[in-house]
């Protein structure tokens, strides 16, 4: 059963830590390495050489320095990752591997997804320990746009662009809230070239298989699923390029992640 994080109250670290543990988790060096560079004397406490690789520090009054260089205290952390097929947006999981399992950091346990993509959908998802930012990203209200690529069974056509425009009443009787969706290519017909990869779906028979990017403003269960369902199509595969100004790093492969700018953190909080 997974776990469900996206409104989960995420606990503040105590103040007073060992030093190696600090080093560690600002990923400066293992516990190891800390003892050898306590050895050194490489490492000082308010301009104090420490002796004791556990002495203990405050980590919002003390100042740490390692060769010299300041070290910052970090009470939060923030990647994009580039998700493969394959894997849950979850943080634990009894059958399959996660997400969180992709990610390399000493605070890997209190790590989340900010909301989810499907087992079998790829592209941007963003990992944290901010449950504040997390709520905010995921609240009803901020309306964050998010843009998929979609590649679908199924001739998309001008009608289709309007139904979407106007909202669509799903199967189920569900409404959603009006979308956009831009046709990349229907059949053998291109609007436009956008550089995709094609290798993996080479094997697709084109004249029935359509390109699209579809933004929406809201995240129902397999929603873009349920809506090419709704005019009659059916998602063969499905990647998601950005969310609200964030978009994907394209130098990420599928598996590879990265920490966030200090400027994309910034558009995140300030629901952009």
């Amino acid at each position: 059963m997974l776990r469900d994080t996206e409104h989960r109250e995420w606990k503040i670290m105590s103040k007073v830590i060992r030093l190696d543990k600090f080093l560690s988790e600002m990923g400066i060096a293992s516990r190891k390495e800390t003892k050898e560079y306590v050895k050194k004397k490489r490492i000082k406490v308010n301009d104090t050489i420490v002796k004791a690789s556990d002495y203990k520090i405050d980590v919002q009054k003390d100042i740490v320095t390692f060769d010299g260089r300041t070290i910052a205290y970090e009470q939060f952390e923030y990647y994009m990752l580039n998700k493969p097929a394959g894997v849950v947006s979850a943080t634990v999981d009894n059958n399959d591997r996660t997400v969180i399992d992709l990610i390399d950091s000493e605070r890997k346990k209190d790590l989340f997804p900010v909301g989810r993509l499907d087992k079998d959908t790829v592209g941007l998802l963003i990992i944290t320990n901010d449950g504040k930012l997390a709520h905010s990203l995921l609240s009803p209200v901020k309306h964050i746009d998010k843009k998929y690529f979609a590649r679908v069974e199924g001739i998309i056509t001008e009608e289709h662009i309007k139904r979407f425009k106007e909202g669509l009443k799903l199967k189920d009787g569900t409404l959603t809230k009006p979308a956009q969706l831009e046709i990349i290519k229907s059949g053998n017909v291109k609007s436009g070239n956008k550089g995709l990869d094609n290798s993996k779906l080479e094997n697709e028979k084109s004249n029935n298989i359509s390109d699209v990017e579809i933004t929406i403003c809201e995240g129902k269960y397999h929603q873009i699923k349920r809506m090419i369902a709704c005019i009659g199509g059916k998602v063969i595969y499905l990647k998601r390029l950005s969310m609200g100004r964030l978009e994907l790093d394209e130098n990420l492969h599928e598996g590879e992640y990265r920490r966030l700018t200090e400027d994309e953190i910034k558009c995140l909080r300030n629901g952009e």
